[in-house]
């Protein structure tokens, strides 16, 4: 089995592979100060739970974009595992050509994402992220990451307006049904969802058009959505084409099976940068 861990800003996402399919996922809350012993403690109570078996686990792959995680989840790998983990960084085989200025600054969860999307969609791709951040990515049929965009994602949105206005309160992030709202409360929902909708919509349409522009394809562009309020956002805009909640854990599934017999590189593999390996 592969276990495969996904760390965002807010959220862990982890994943068993059993023969390259999902058989069990979770999700706990990003904590920088918990100690390897204590994800250890929790990890045996879930694989207990359901029915799994630590000792069946065959390797680990680890996708962060929180630096202050990783000697931890390391350090779990070898003490918990005793494997040495695949780490996402620049270096590791992906099949992808990264045309950024620096590919260096590419968030791993989205090089992790253009894999995931290309390998069973197919490109042209834009990969809509909607997390604690919210991010665009555009890649080409030719496994050419381009580029995308960055922006708050609804939660970071929501806790910037309640804490840096005097009266207003702190809101559930949830669709009101309406714009012409009667309260504060649903005013802010409407503003905060309906805006995000909105800012989707609009980015998605122009980065269709570069992205003709830039890589002209005779096939459609679409549009895939990940992230934990992908569902709630496609439900107000038509732009998206698939919603995958499992686009991440799948990418590590396959950037694995490109790098399991590297062995000598185990721990300090990179994302290769300038060319497809």
């Amino acid at each position: 089995m592969l276990l495969a861990f996904d760390v965002g800003n807010s959220n862990i996402v982890m994943g068993v592979f059993r023969d390259g399919s999902l058989i069990q996922n979770w999700r706990m809350e990003t904590h920088n100060n918990k100690s390897a012993d204590e994800y250890g403690m929790v990890l045996n109570q879930l694989f207990g739970y359901e029915g799994l078996d630590t000792r069946d686990v065959d390797d680990v792959i680890i996708s962060t974009v929180v630096p202050s995680t990783l000697y931890t989840l390391q350090h779990l790998s070898i003490k918990y595992f005793q494997k040495r983990a695949l780490i996402i960084g620049p270096g590791i085989k992906t099949g992808l050509i990264v045309k950024y200025d620096n590919p260096k600054q590419v968030g791993a969860d989205r090089i992790v994402n253009a894999v995931a999307g290309l390998s069973k969609y197919g490109g042209p791709l834009i990969i809509v992220d909607l997390g604690t951040a919210t991010t665009f990515c555009a890649v080409s049929e030719k496994w050419e990451y381009l580029g995308g965009s960055i922006a708050p994602g609804l939660k970071i949105s929501s806790d910037a307006l309640f804490e840096k206005t005097a009266k207003l309160p702190r809101v559930e992030l949830e669709e009101p049904g309406r714009v012409i709202c009667r309260n504060t409360i649903e005013s802010m929902q409407s503003g905060l969802v309906y805006g995000h909708m909105g800012m989707v919509d609009y980015i998605v349409r122009k980065m269709k058009r570069e992205l003709a522009a830039y890589a002209p394809s005779e096939k459609p562009v679409r549009v895939v959505a990940t992230g934990g309020i992908a569902n709630m956002i496609d439900n107000g805009i038509d732009c998206i084409d698939i919603v995958d909640k499992q686009l991440t854990l799948e990418g590590l599934q396959f950037i694995y099976e490109k790098n399991k017999y590297a062995g000598a590189g185990r721990g300090s593999l990179q994302l290769e940068q300038e060319e497809a390996l």
